[in-house]
């Protein structure tokens, strides 16, 4: 245990995973890129370390033991592809080994798409794989930031990628950065995925600043933002009952009483930890630093990481109080939004989420009609039993 790691007595239990098996690596060089221009990132210099077997099988091993019966694995990077094949395929072995009888194990990748082939398909199939494709548009939208070393566009290996999955029937989802290039186009946007055949879609705003606080090119305004989820509302409305939009499943689910699937809208920042290749574990993707390590796989259980005092710390930043919060109308559904939208270049703390204004435009077009269809699944639901 770490000198600093303090433990609690009860804390929840950490849901998911969020593994970095090549850390910051990748084969792209995307000019927003969240790693490449985070000078605090800790793996800043270590970009071409892997993740080795021993330090997999123990997490493997550790976290299915400590999340029976329900285990969510969930891979990111950098390109968690570059940890190559024979890791994957490794990492199924380990969960068929130290899964239990009636144990459920979940895995999903988020990837640029643009080394998938074949064979990875293969696994991704077999084993039931959920991935996520980064895809920012049409080829002069995706290829304006999303270049590879030798800045060369990427939109035609990453279609490749997508072409390659929907042959091998491979379940995926595409998520889309939202910058200033293509915030302004929800019609184009939507249309593009829509024609691809595409019927699953994330929107992730770019909120990036320079040290003193100022956007940096490619980032949106919340006013962008709250337009662009407006306007892909009335377009994705008339598709609800065949096309998913990861934010209004999310805006549905609290609307129902559920918990949401995307952290932005729980009431704290704990349901998952992400993992660095060399085991260290953190609460959440936008602070991996020193100073938020809460142990690591190859030292600590899990019960004991779950349990640190830094952990509590952390969960307890989204409950910082502002004056608009207290008193707006839709604080139960966004219970303030995403504590790394409150954190300034200057390192200090914000009250208030960059994207506020966002989703209250989106909440004041969404919420209506998707109450009325909530409240008509509940009341089918309750009359078939």
């Amino acid at each position: 245990m770490g000198p600093d790691l303090k433990v609690l007595r009860s804390t929840p239990p950490i849901q998911s995973l969020l593994i970095k098996p090549a850390s910051a690596l990748c084969n792209l060089d995307c000019d927003y890129c969240f790693y490449l221009d985070r000078d605090t990132d800790p793996y800043r210099d270590l970009k071409h370390r892997r993740m080795s077997i021993e330090t997999l099988e123990r997490l493997a091993q550790g976290f299915i033991e400590y999340t029976y019966p329900n285990s969510v694995f969930a891979f990111q990077g950098g390109e968690p592809t570059l940890a190559g094949l024979d890791f994957f395929t490794k990492l199924c072995e380990f969960e068929m080994k130290y899964g239990k009888r009636g144990q459920s194990v979940a895995n999903a990748m988020q990837t640029n798409g643009t080394l998938i082939d074949d064979d990875w398909c293969k696994l991704f199939k077999e084993f039931a794989w959920l991935i996520g494709i980064s895809m920012d548009g049409p080829p002069e939208i995706h290829d304006f930031y999303r270049l590879d070393k030798g800045r060369q566009g990427s939109w035609k290996k990453v279609m490749h990628g997508i072409e390659t999955m929907q042959k091998h029937g491979v379940e995926f989802n595409v998520l889309c950065v939202l910058n200033n290039i293509n915030v302004t186009k929800p019609r184009e946007i939507y249309k593009f995925f829509r024609k691809l055949g595409i019927d699953n879609l994330q929107f992730i705003p770019l909120a990036e600043f320079d040290p003193h606080g100022n956007r940096l090119p490619f980032t949106i305004t919340a006013e962008q933002y709250g337009k662009f989820l407006s306007d892909i509302f009335d377009l994705w409305f008339p598709e609800r009952k065949t096309v998913r939009v990861r934010f209004f499943d999310n805006l549905a689910e609290g609307l129902a009483g559920q918990k949401p699937g995307a952290c932005t809208m729980h009431t704290s920042c704990d349901s998952y930890a992400v993992v660095e290749y060399n085991g260290d574990v953190y609460p959440c993707d936008f602070f991996v630093t020193d100073d938020w390590k809460l142990g690591n796989v190859m030292t600590d259980t899990w019960q004991e990481i779950a349990s640190r005092q830094h952990r509590f710390d952390f969960a307890n930043k989204k409950k910082l109080p502002h004056e608009e919060c207290v008193k707006c109308e839709y604080r139960q559904l966004c219970h303030g939004g995403c504590p790394s939208f409150r954190y300034a270049a200057r390192g200090q703390f914000e009250d208030l989420d960059y994207f506020c204004q966002s989703y209250k435009m989106a909440f004041r077009k969404a919420i209506p009609p998707l109450r009325d269809e909530v409240r008509k699944m509940m009341q089918a639901a309750y009359a078939r039993h």
